[in-house]
């Protein structure tokens, strides 16, 4: 018999009506109420985190969530977190790093409507996640919808629908229904060091977007306030040198020792900046291969959590981990 750690933080999956819209509401026992039956053989063991609509969840919580898991990580066979939608994305990425080398499934899940609600996704998606968290694979996953995403590359894309999130730039884990999970490949493995919690994350970091007429000075003020950023280029990872020119900008916060992350908006195919003129000009960036941001983000806290020295940040971003990279 499998033994499951169910941990909640709120989130849409939790949320009753109040005055004032959907807000988290659900404690732990009401919420187990409305878990639907199975025929798997497991215990389920429970534990209420937090209670936050996931626009709410902070870095810190990402910290409370990875040593919940890694203080009980002896005492079960897989972990089940239910969690808001909206920060799924960025919280699945964050302890993805925390939790590297993890021999167990760690499992995240939500819903886009209250459990409580008869049209509910949130009773398919638990199911789901409950069976995967039995499974052998390793890591940190997203279940939702049917479908099996690594960790690091899960991505929200649609605000209402039931499918709302979508693997980018990497293969589907599995699908997984009440008849059990359909693997696109071999068993997800972690790799061969040993778990531990890295916990330790730099929040001073800034993420930009480029704009046609974004102004130039707004690099020196974020000069001042952050240790690292990312920045979202066109394309393939063009920055503006004419008109506006943001390159050297940029050139010169990497000069005093500022990690910069070129990425692009593109949600598909990742970033090239040697392709073109407008990619080269900038030097030392840091280049963000098809991460999506919302890795990006938690891995760069991570890293600049780990060292302030540019040359071993670059390193650690560049370095594939939980399959965030694949070039």
């Amino acid at each position: 018999m499998k033994k499951l750690l169910l941990l909640t933080t709120g989130g849409t999956i939790a949320s009753a009506e109040g005055e004032n819209g959907l807000a988290p509401g659900l404690g732990t026992d009401e919420f187990l109420h409305h878990l639907p039956g199975s025929r798997l053989d497991y215990q389920l063991d429970t534990r209420q985190l937090l209670n936050l609509d996931s626009t709410n969840i902070q870095p810190e919580d990402w910290v409370l969530m990875a040593r919940a898991v890694y203080e009980e990580y002896d005492q079960y066979d897989g972990f089940v977190l239910t969690h808001g939608t909206d920060t799924m994305s960025y919280t699945s990425a964050a302890l993805s790093y925390m939790l590297q080398g993890a021999k167990k499934p760690i499992v995240i899940t939500g819903s886009q409507i209250p459990i409580t609600f008869e049209k509910t996704d949130a009773k398919r998606n638990i199911s789901n996640a409950i069976r995967f968290a039995c499974e052998p694979a390793e890591g940190v996953f997203v279940v939702f919808d049917g479908r099996v995403i690594q960790g690091t590359r899960a991505v929200k894309l649609r605000t209402k629908s039931y499918d709302a999130f979508e693997s980018i730039n990497f293969p589907y884990i599995a699908s997984v229904s009440d008849n059990g999970v359909d693997y696109n490949g071999d068993i997800p493995k972690a790799s061969e060091q040993p778990f531990e919690l890295t916990d330790t994350l730099c929040t001073e970091i800034g993420l930009i977007k480029l704009f046609p007429g974004i102004q130039p000075e707004m690099f020196d003020a974020l000069g001042r306030m952050y240790k690292g950023l990312v920045i979202e280029g066109y394309g393939s990872g063009g920055i503006p040198s004419q008109g506006r020119n943001i390159a050297e900008k940029m050139n010169e916060l990497t000069d005093q020792g500022l990690s910069i992350v070129m990425t692009t908006q593109c949600l598909e195919e990742g970033e090239d900046m040697e392709l073109y003129e407008v990619g080269r000009q900038v030097s030392g960036m840091i280049r963000a291969g098809n991460m999506n941001t919302e890795a990006l983000m938690p891995k760069l806290m991570w890293a600049l959590g780990k060292t302030s020295d540019p040359a071993e940040v670059k390193k650690w971003m560049e370095t594939p981990i939980a399959n965030d990279l694949t070039f």
